[in-house]
């Protein structure tokens, strides 16, 4: 090979960065098929929106960001063998949002095992919160502050007729908690607490019980294939009660599986909204969406972007040879980090990072309305 040639293989090779380029490899476990899949997948496309552009713009230290997601069809068996895998490659510097709150838990004794971080799980169970886990670094809030704020809302027009319906497992037992918190404090009782199962949800059993309480409004708490086929049921036996939900199941793809039943829906959030656009975050995310021709943002898709951001910003205040350890540290120095409007602080004995959460309703178009 002449030299003419070498200098053209060298700039074809500055051309194509991606074959150049060290990576930097991080990994994800998540259900891309199965009950939150619709979740799962505007989550990430959030979080690859914002990796793109980095990726575009160099990476991080000359590095690439690469994102390794796994398929768990949200069953936690299938996320731990998921895990394992990932961590088992000394190139995944570092976990990443996963779904679901037993999967999180079974995660878990696997991240001091092999001494890597858990970023942005998308669960807001109080068990990644408290006591705080040294290698599980929670964005979002807690299902126990979704739940708290939604059933105060709720309660506003009686506590005694607000119902509740929660699935049999730890997300379910989690985030009513919160909502029998607020029952406890106003001296009420819910007009009916139902509780369904999470394999094999029974609700032509569940759903007289509710309709005979005669509730005004009922609290759902469950993935979305269960609240679409509760909801619907709860429709067909003649209830009129509003429906509230929480956040795991803000998505498009939720709205659009609800059909004519999703308008008038109450889905808590626990970010700002996509369309605030005073929110620096939410309007860069918009922007780089815009520029990709992706239909409107969803509060899922904001989640995820907001989950990469905090990514990107400890992997940009790790050591330049960026490690497990190194990225653990950087985490645990989080002091008020500004991701676009918000502010992320992460320390050694507290690992919650923000507290945010708020009340949409899904109008007549499907879209969230605050």
């Amino acid at each position: 090979m002449n030299a003419r040639h070498i200098v053209a293989v060298a700039i074809a090779g500055l051309m194509l960065p991606g074959l150049c380029m060290a990576q930097i490899k991080v990994g994800q476990t998540a259900g891309f098929t199965g009950a939150a899949a619709a979740g799962v997948k505007e989550i990430t496309d959030g979080a690859k929106l914002y990796l793109d552009s980095v990726n575009a713009e160099g990476g991080v230290n000359g590095q690439t960001i690469e994102l390794v997601s796994l398929d768990d069809k949200f069953d936690p068996a299938v996320a731990v063998e998921n895990a394992k895998k990932l961590i088992a490659d000394p190139k995944i510097v570092a976990l990443f949002l996963n779904r679901g709150t037993p999967h999180s838990q079974a995660i878990m004794p696997l991240l001091t095992e092999g001494r890597i971080s858990l970023i942005a799980p998308s669960t807001g169970a109080m068990a990644l919160h408290q006591p705080v886990h040294p290698w599980v670094f929670n964005v979002r809030a807690t299902y126990q502050r979704e739940a708290e704020h939604v059933t105060r809302h709720l309660a506003m027009a009686g506590a005694e007729r607000v119902a509740l319906i929660q699935v049999n497992d730890s997300f379910g037992t989690d985030a009513a908690a919160g909502a029998l918190k607020v029952f406890k404090e106003l001296g009420k009782q819910p007009a009916t607490h139902q509780i369904f199962d999470r394999a094999k949800p029974d609700f032509a059993a569940l759903v007289p019980k509710v309709v005979a309480a005669q509730p005004l409004s009922i609290l759902f708490i469950g993935t979305g294939t269960a609240v679409v086929e509760g909801v619907k049921a709860l429709r067909a036996a003649g209830s009129r009660a509003t429906v509230a939900t929480l956040s795991p199941n803000a998505s498009a793809g939720f709205i659009k599986s609800m059909g004519e039943n999703a308008q008038g829906l109450i889905i808590s959030q626990v970010f700002p909204s996509a369309r605030s656009l005073k929110v620096s975050m939410a309007a860069e995310a918009s922007r780089l969406a815009q520029a990709k021709n992706l239909p409107e943002l969803t509060p899922q898709m904001l989640e995820g972007f907001a989950a990469a951001k905090v990514l990107v910003a400890a992997l940009r205040r790790s050591n330049k040879d960026i490690t497990r350890a190194s990225i653990k540290k950087a985490l645990d120095g989080f002091n008020r980090v500004d991701i676009g409007g918000l502010e992320v602080s992460f320390s050694p004995t507290d690992h919650t990072g923000l507290d945010y959460a708020d009340l949409s309703m899904v109008t007549a178009e499907g879209t969230f309305r605050r």
